[in-house]
């Protein structure tokens, strides 16, 4: 997979990309993260990249002609499955679109900032509008950091054990049931028994019970 990430802040993703999956995944050339400084596509010798907004009111708005530049020169080099701006008034972000991105080969991220960006750009190049929560933050930076853990960590051979993420929270709709490990016995508090039994079938049993009955106490707008 190949991702695209246009910026006004590259160094913000350089320090963060270098770690833990993130950086396995791009080692073991499964991911190939590109970051693009918007700024280096103005036109103008400021190089700048927004501008007051028609009809008044406060807050800048990102330009369309350095977007368009670089999503332009992009989609003239390569095919894009999507073209994601990260924006509050997006879709939510839900572990199933997160599965369905992973499959893609190709895909771009535009962080917006600012008040927005232009509305021109959505019409031109936008797929898919994503937001990670009904919250405003300074930038689409966050988001996109996030979209790009949650979609990489599930791609096939990222992770050692692959069916680890396939047992996450929200993979089937229930939120993961309580796990341990050793001490068995810690401050008066044990492991419950079934967990070392050695049962596999009534282990599975007992997850499953118990990531219902938690599903149920703190998500159950998930059941329905």
């Amino acid at each position: 997979m190949r991702i695209d990430i246009i910026t006004i802040f590259p160094k913000y993703f350089k320090e963060l990309l270098s770690h833990s999956i993130l950086k396995r995944s791009q080692s073991k050339n499964i991911v190939n993260i590109k970051i693009h400084d918007l700024r280096q596509y103005s036109n103008n010798k400021q190089k700048n990249i927004d501008d007051y907004q028609f009809g008044g009111g406060s807050g800048m708005v990102l330009c369309v002609e350095p977007i368009d530049n670089i999503i332009s020169k992009l989609k003239a080099e390569r095919k894009y499955d999507e073209i994601i701006y990260l924006t509050p008034d997006g879709e939510r972000l839900t572990q199933s679109k997160c599965n369905h991105l992973s499959i893609n080969n190709n895909i771009i991220l535009l962080c917006g900032n600012y008040k927005g960006i232009d509305e021109r750009i959505r019409e031109l190049h936008i797929t898919k509008e994503i937001s990670i929560g009904d919250f405003v933050l300074t930038g689409g930076e966050i988001p996109a950091l996030i979209l790009i853990d949650s979609i990489v960590r599930i791609i096939p051979g990222v992770i050692s054990n692959e069916t680890s993420a396939l047992t996450d929270s929200f993979q089937d709709n229930l939120l993961s049931p309580p796990i341990y490990t050793r001490p068995a016995k810690y401050k008066n508090m044990e492991v419950p028994k079934i967990l070392l039994s050695g049962n596999q079938k009534e282990i599975d049993k007992w997850r499953e019970e118990e990531s219902l009955k938690r599903t149920k106490q703190r998500r159950p707008d998930l059941l329905t």
